[in-house]
């Protein structure tokens, strides 16, 4: 029976957006819905900064450590059979190079989700203020306003784009699809 079981291919899935969009909460909720862990990029560099003290930028070692150990964890879990849900804010050409290997392990579901740019920046600020103490673990300028020049703004969001099943959710108010939709899509 074990060998039987090992063949099946675990479920990957990948929940993604910009900053500010959603990804975290809809990611547990899924998580808990689907019955598997949930594995946030956040949280490990949150461990990881927790256990060194060291500070960290966008770019730097720390980045790249957490980058890696992020995908080391999601081919630890998915070797050994264990279901899924992922969830970052990598752009494309961050996520493909990555997920691409895994295909050979997993069955890979892409949930991005989606806002409108300004509203992702107001939550982005609310959670500033709300968790003052996330300060130490992540940068986020969302001082810009949204008068200020398009050049001085992030790069829009590059969702991955792989040859595999991708839901879009709006994320602006709740979920549209509903959390139910986007489970049966995950699961099927």
């Amino acid at each position: 029976m074990y060998d039987e079981f090992s063949r099946k291919k675990a479920l990957l899935i990948v929940v993604t957006g910009c900053p500010g969009s959603g990804k975290t909460t809809l990611a547990h909720a899924l998580a808990r819905m689907v019955r598997c862990p949930a594995i946030c990029r956040d949280e490990i560099k949150e461990g990881l900064l927790n256990t060194t003290g060291e500070k960290s930028a966008p770019g730097d070692a720390v980045a790249w450590q957490v980058y890696n150990l992020f995908f080391e964890t999601l081919e630890l879990l998915l070797r050994n059979n264990v279901t899924l849900v992922a969830e970052a804010a990598f752009q494309h050409k961050r996520w493909a190079p990555k997920l691409e290997p895994l295909r050979a392990i997993a069955r890979i579901k892409i949930v991005h989700c989606l806002i409108d740019p300004e509203l992702a920046r107001v939550r982005r600020m609310q959670r500033s203020v709300a968790e003052p103490a996330r300060a130490r673990f992540h940068h986020e300028d969302c001082s810009a306003p949204a008068s200020a020049e398009r050049d001085k703004l992030p790069p829009p969001y590059d969702p991955p784009r792989l040859d595999v099943p991708t839901l879009t959710v709006d994320t602006s108010d709740g979920y549209r699809p509903v959390i139910d939709e986007i489970v049966a899509f995950a699961c099927r």
